[in-house]
């Protein structure tokens, strides 16, 4: 069952059980083979949520980004998926693809070009690249409860960021103050109205390309269209 989003708490410091710090070392390895692949064929992914973060539970899932703009099919023969699709949360927010390598594991990439905020999302919500993972690195990252997680020696400590400002926010996480204060009103707008869904969610079918999907998708909605001629040029 999935923790419930924007609920804020108490601040506190939380000690990692032996069981806990395996179960972060089994999905870090998960992760560790997906992204050596991914590197190996040129690419610089960040694994970011909670397993980057070190607060992880059983459901937890393994989330991935490659930030460079390429062909897709270049990413697709890097990783071993059993589904794709373009997905786009709001009409504002960049198209990506994602492949799907599991129920619980997910390898996603831009289809346009982002902007700099976009990538701050990711930084938001604490990530790490493949070097960082290989050291052990645990990022601070706010969670869905916007929860600041800050990880230690025992495990991490627990903030809720509706105590601090939003520079000291900003400060910590190396992101900018308005995606600081824009998280938190998405954040909690879901607590009031609950996850209201993705804009864009279509299933790339065997034998196409993202790109052609993409086109297609795009001679039907207007939003989709706009982005691609503003982003790509």
């Amino acid at each position: 069952m999935r923790g419930k989003t924007a609920t804020f708490g108490s601040r506190k410091n939380v000690v990692y059980s032996e069981e806990h710090w395996k179960l972060l070392e089994r999905k870090r390895e998960e992760a560790k083979k997906i992204m050596e692949n991914l590197v190996r064929a040129g690419f610089r992914p960040i694994l970011y949520g909670s397993v980057a973060r070190g607060d992880v539970s059983p459901t937890s899932d393994i989330d991935i980004f490659v930030p460079q703009l390429c062909p897709s099919y270049l990413i697709e023969l890097a990783v071993d998926y059993m589904d794709r699709r373009i997905v786009q949360a709001t009409p504002n927010y960049a198209i990506k693809g994602e492949l799907i390598v599991d129920e619980s594991i997910t390898v996603s990439f831009p289809l346009v070009k982002m902007k700099d905020r976009e990538l701050d999302f990711y930084r938001f919500g604490g990530c790490i690249g493949y070097d960082e993972l290989l050291k052990g690195v645990r990022a601070a990252g706010v969670d869905k409860r916007l929860v600041l997680i800050l990880p230690n020696e025992r495990g991490h400590e627990e903030v809720p960021i509706n105590e601090m400002q939003p520079s000291e926010v900003a400060k910590i996480l190396n992101v900018s103050i308005d995606i600081v204060e824009e998280r938190m009103r998405v954040l909690e707008r879901r607590r009031e109205v609950g996850r209201t869904g993705v804009f864009l969610c279509v299933s790339v079918p065997p034998g196409e390309s993202f790109e052609s999907v993409l086109r297609d998708i795009a001679k039907k909605k207007p939003a989709v269209r706009r982005q691609i001629v503003e982003r790509m040029g």
